[in-house]
């Protein structure tokens, strides 16, 4: 089978698992509490990722870590997988799902802005006019399909949700500063962060689970592999396969759509008019800031 070929089937297969998670995170968090939800599946993300890692043959890179890049590991495992997701499980408490998952999505327009800061890069009007469509959108995407009425969103978790994507830009120009192999990287992000959350889980005293049922261990399990676990290393290999990486990113988009799908026919949430309307307005204004001038 032909590279291009090969490099679609993966980007399909994690397009699909990731359409899958906002729903698996709403049915997970009924049944166990987000320390306890994501302990798990942090837990079960970091044992499949050292059998990818076993699989590659590449364990033994694990020893040419060297101390500066264990206290990278330390610090981006801090971000994500521990504030990261400890955030956007609770917008997904308090919002619909196929509210908190678009809202997450703003993340490479705060990317932007956080270049200036951290990597000295100047900001165009380009970028400004793309952060203002897509705030647009997470405006009314959060009205829940009253646009021109109060808004019915809970501000907390609006908040929580465009705020979680701060966290993701942050770990995203760490992470790419790392020259690492990425699933070196990934593997000793999520070892550090299971660590976290173990301690957070005996400090707060979560290990109680009594009355947790197994659809929750189920969805945890199912989160560990697909949202945190192999889907990455599919993603990864579409990108390292494509003859184009532009036409394969650009696929990501497709998930929040079908993502609807899944939240309409297993949640049964009715889908409001503002939520597609709103995600075609943030990636819209993500595609803007993507645009390349001629010079460059």
């Amino acid at each position: 089978m032909e590279k291009s070929r090969q490099s679609y089937i993966y980007a399909l297969l994690a397009i699909l698992f990731w359409s899958t998670v906002p729903t698996a995170f709403k049915i997970c968090l009924k049944e166990l509490g987000i320390l306890q939800m994501l302990t798990i599946a942090s837990l079960v993300s970091t044992v499949v990722l050292f059998i990818i890692l076993a699989a590659g043959r590449k364990v033994n890179l694990l020893r040419d870590n060297t101390g500066k890049e264990i206290l990278s590991s330390a610090l981006l495992g801090l971000i994500n997988p521990f504030l990261y997701y400890l955030i956007l499980l609770r917008a997904y408490q308090l919002l619909p799902a196929q509210v908190a998952q678009p809202l997450n999505m703003i993340w490479p327009i705060i990317l932007v802005f956080l270049s200036v800061p951290l990597l000295g890069q100047k900001i165009g009007l380009k970028s400004y006019i793309a952060l203002f469509i897509s705030f647009a959108g997470v405006y009314i995407i959060s009205s829940q399909g009253y646009l021109f009425g109060h808004m019915h969103s809970d501000i907390r978790g609006v908040l929580l949700a465009t705020g979680s994507s701060v966290f993701w830009a942050f770990f995203f120009i760490l992470n790419v500063r790392d020259k690492r192999e990425e699933t070196i990287k990934l593997f000793m992000n999520f070892l550090f962060g299971t660590i976290y959350l173990l301690a957070a889980m005996t400090i707060t005293g979560k290990w109680n689970i009594e009355g947790a049922s197994f659809k929750g261990f189920a969805a945890a399990i199912y989160i560990g592999i697909f949202e945190m676990g192999i889907t990455f290393w599919f993603w990864l290999k579409a990108l390292q396969l494509a003859t184009s990486t532009d036409k394969v990113s650009n696929l990501v988009y497709i998930a929040p759509f079908l993502s609807l799908v899944f939240v309409h026919f297993i949640l049964h949430e009715p889908v409001y008019y503002t939520t597609p309307a709103g995600l075609i307005l943030i990636i819209s204004g993500i595609l803007i800031q993507n645009i390349k001038s001629r010079r460059s």
